[in-house]
């Protein structure tokens, strides 16, 4: 079992990568994680012996996280609302997110732990996706690889935008994946 203080220490480093990795992307250096996380490189290295594997960590937690969000709303009432709520959330959080970013516009890029963690956040999104084209909320022709590739775009277009029409290319997007009402 390990030592408080090394539970500590890496949650630490993993608090301090997220911001980075955030802030910065794939390309921050494991000294500026150690010098944010208050640690020595060592310490990093101790627990994350590459980049990658500190990458890793933190982009499938990440998107772990946004896979109980997603599965959490596939029972919703509204599954209009809460697909295009969800699609929202994933698009603007990864504008604003370099790392969330990286590992949804090029997953092939990625390690096996953040597409293990990115399967389960498709299986949430292809739920919320069927329910919503159940329901006639969504465009019946839309396929989860189409909508994988749609939300790749939408986010980033959204960084692309200058300040004042952020949001405005997203609603162009959900705009077109809305389904005819019957």
């Amino acid at each position: 079992m390990p030592r408080a203080d090394a539970v500590r220490n890496r949650q630490r480093v993993l608090s301090a990568a997220r911001d980075a990795f955030a802030e910065l992307g794939p390309g921050v250096s494991l000294d500026d994680v150690a010098r944010r996380a208050g640690v020595g490189p060592g310490t990093v290295h101790r627990h994350f012996p590459t980049k990658d594997a500190l990458f890793a960590a933190v982009i499938a937690d990440r998107l772990e996280e946004l896979a109980a969000a997603g599965a959490e709303l596939a029972g919703a009432d509204e599954p209009g609302p809460a697909f295009f709520g969800f699609f929202r959330r994933l698009a603007a959080e990864a504008a604003q997110n370099l790392a969330l970013s990286a590992a949804l516009t090029d997953p092939a890029a990625t390690g096996e732990a953040i597409r293990e963690a990115g399967r389960e956040l498709e299986g949430a999104i292809a739920v919320l996706l069927a329910r919503a084209q159940e329901a006639r909320a969504v465009r019946e022709d839309l396929t989860t690889a189409e909508l994988h590739a749609v939300i790749a775009g939408a986010v980033v277009m959204e960084q692309r935008l200058p300040g004042p029409s952020k949001g405005r290319g997203l609603q162009l997007v959900v705009d077109g994946l809305a389904g005819k009402r019957a």
